[in-house]
């Protein structure tokens, strides 16, 4: 008799081919051929979900299990049929699940207005711009504000803080909760706020995998992670890959970091917020000549890509360069010691 694997276990077809499905979570050793030091080896790779294999390329998932690529195909296509990936759906089907997506409220109205009601869920929002431009700033208060309830603006989370730059402050995280004027204690906010120091672009890329953990530890809490952020992401990569011979080293190992993340936030339902850098084009003798590092990788793979810099009067202007459902548009802001406030 013919056999199928269903929900976890292994169940024998009728004869009439139809199959008896068990109810309960499905664990990546449920998968065929995967025993528990295949297992072992893919948590400790980073695939923690069915999911994560279904999405992964056989080479990958042979070089992380260490076994032959042919197995790695047969593992995957098993992964994809449990989770229901790689078919067709309708465009019906996908604004059903665009239904799912949420948005994190800066609380300034224009600077909400521009990014058609907050920072989304499921998507990789790009600031950049140059040094006390106010990346770091829109960070920060990014971390305050996913905690709040949904009615204040918040997503009732946690957030991830991965930082290249020594730019976490708890402090600022203090001035931020203070300057919201409701009752919170900033000590309880910042024990939501999981911070980590990377200290090279591998160290950086592994926090991905430290990240992915962390999700799904608290994916079933009251405080489930939905919210990642990487401040900045190509400082190191720019630092370690000088010139034009390794560019495409770093370029690809960027693309595989944005990817990496992009997984995570699509899975968790989480916000994906990542400063960057710039530099200056000598080429551009009229307008603006800083564009931002990373070229098309990172051009492609942010869902959002937002544009600060500085104008007069303490102001900052925002200005949304790429969308791919929002036009483009500016809108001024402040940043006082209690926060980001309008202008």
């Amino acid at each position: 008799m013919a056999a199928k694997i269903y929900a976890g276990e292994w169940h024998p077809l009728s004869m009439k081919g139809e199959q008896q499905m068990s109810p309960g979570p499905v664990e990546i050793e449920d998968l065929p051929g995967v025993g528990p030091s295949t297992a072992e080896k893919l948590r400790e790779a980073g695939f923690l979900t069915v999911e994560s294999i279904a999405t992964a390329s056989p080479q990958e998932l042979a070089e992380t299990a260490e076994i032959g690529e042919s197995t790695a195909k047969k593992m995957i296509k098993a992964a994809r049929e449990m989770v229901d990936l790689g078919g067709f759906r309708t465009g019906k089907d996908v604004f059903e699940q665009r239904k799912e997506v949420r948005k994190l409220r800066l609380r300034v109205p224009e600077l909400d207005a521009l990014l058609g009601g907050g920072l989304e869920t499921q998507a990789i929002t790009e600031l950049y711009g140059e040094f006390g431009s106010g990346k770091s700033q829109v960070a920060h208060q990014a971390a305050v504000n996913v905690q709040l309830p949904e009615d204040e603006g918040g997503l009732m989370g946690s957030a991830i803080f991965i930082d290249t730059e020594n730019t976490f402050r708890p402090e600022r995280i203090e001035q931020m909760v203070l300057g919201l004027d409701i009752d919170a204690d900033p000590e309880e906010f910042l024990e939501n706020i999981h911070v980590a120091r990377a200290h090279t672009s591998d160290h950086q890329m592994l926090m991905m995998d430290s990240a992915r953990e962390k999700a799904q530890e608290l994916k079933n809490s009251d405080r489930p992670v939905r919210l990642i952020i990487i401040d900045s992401l190509t400082a190191h990569f720019r630092a370690e890959y000088a010139g034009r011979g390794t560019l495409a080293a770093r370029q690809q190992k960027l693309n595989r970091h944005l990817h990496d993340l992009f997984k995570i936030v699509d899975e968790h339902n989480a916000v994906g917020l990542v400063t960057n850098q710039v530099l200056s084009n000598p080429a551009v003798f009229f307008g603006d000549p800083t564009k931002p590092i990373g070229g098309n990788i990172v051009g492609h793979t942010a869902t959002f890509r937002v544009y600060l810099r500085k104008s007069k009067g303490g102001k900052r202007i925002a200005r949304l360069v790429d969308s791919p459902n929002l036009p483009e548009g500016e809108a001024a802001f402040m940043v006082e010691e209690s926060g980001l406030k309008q202008a």
